[in-house]
């Protein structure tokens, strides 16, 4: 998180991380760790195991893309705004082993009232670019983390 944010900010962001992790068991059951938070951004990380591995032994398209994803959904849902995705495109740099822990990070290129654009990259711990992948976000009407904003005493803006 960033230190320049108020602590109103800094406590959004803590407990929208916090509210959408609870209830991702997807991203549990993967073992993918959300690592930082902020606005329109986020970062994690996931070791690749055994079971996540194509029959080239290498690991599977699916598993970095569901990384990735899980990134973009963080990113995409800071301000608990509501936001699905749209549309998202990957592609593959360098295939990444068992045992290699894959980063993902992502940042909000564009926002507007309801739609944006985000770029993940997935690299390993040396900086090898493994994926780039880019996701489009539509916002609903509703929040990321149900009755958050009022448990905070936060106004929606």
């Amino acid at each position: 998180m960033d230190s320049d944010l108020t602590e109103e900010k800094q406590r959004l962001l803590k407990a929208v991380k916090d509210g959408l992790f609870a209830v991702d068991h997807t991203a549990k059951s993967l073992g993918i760790t959300i690592d930082s938070i902020g606005i329109g951004a986020a970062s994690g990380s996931m070791i690749i195991r055994q079971d996540m591995l194509n029959s080239h032994g290498t690991c599977h398209g699916g598993m970095i893309f569901t990384l990735a994803d899980t990134i973009f959904a963080y990113a995409c849902n800071s301000e608990n705004k509501a936001t699905v995705a749209l549309s998202c495109t990957i592609d593959y740099a360098t295939p990444a082993f068992e045992g290699e822990r894959l980063i993902a990070r992502g940042e909000r290129n564009f926002r507007n009232a309801r739609t944006g654009t985000y770029d993940i990259t997935v690299t390993k711990e040396d900086g090898t670019t493994v994926a780039l992948f880019r996701g489009g976000s539509y916002q609903i009407n509703a929040e990321s983390v149900p009755g958050l904003n009022e448990r905070l005493e936060i106004e929606d803006s």
